[in-house]
């Protein structure tokens, strides 16, 4: 499954993106991520990888991440290399004249679920991603 999501967010969008660059974050925004460890010494960056654990209905889900696009302060990408629920997050940070409007482009599997699971998966990723990427939102627009 493939879906865009965008929102704007009143901050600047050098701001956005060091966040959303920062995949250790994931956990204060991400209902479903509940641990990130840094598997590399650097923690962006092309080639930086993370091990995740992400609740999940049918129990946590261990997931390893790597970053494959990072052009500073515009895109940056995050591809499971292992796990189930195969996923794939492009952002993109794009300026604008009251803040940032952050891009995400996703694509997701239900594959690694349980069957009865697996069917639903995908459309629960996406409202789950819409709740988190508004969280975000809070949290960039009430820090100072």
């Amino acid at each position: 499954m493939s879906f865009q999501i965008s929102l704007d967010i009143n901050r600047p969008s050098d701001t956005v993106f060091a966040f959303i660059a920062d995949f250790r974050t994931m956990p204060r925004w991400y209902e479903a991520v509940t641990q990130v460890t840094a598997l590399t010494p650097a923690f962006s960056g092309n080639g930086a990888r993370f091990r995740t654990v992400r609740s999940l209905p049918g129990g946590p889900a261990h997931n390893e991440v790597e970053v494959t696009t990072h052009i500073p302060g515009e895109q940056v990408t995050f591809a499971s290399t292992s796990g189930p629920t195969p996923f794939r997050y492009h952002y993109r940070v794009e300026p604008t004249a009251a803040g940032t409007r952050l891009t995400l482009e996703a694509q997701i599997s239900g594959t690694g679920l349980p069957h009865p699971l697996s069917g639903i998966a995908e459309h629960l990723f996406k409202q789950g991603m819409k709740k988190n990427l508004h969280t975000l939102r809070r949290i960039l627009e009430s820090t100072p």
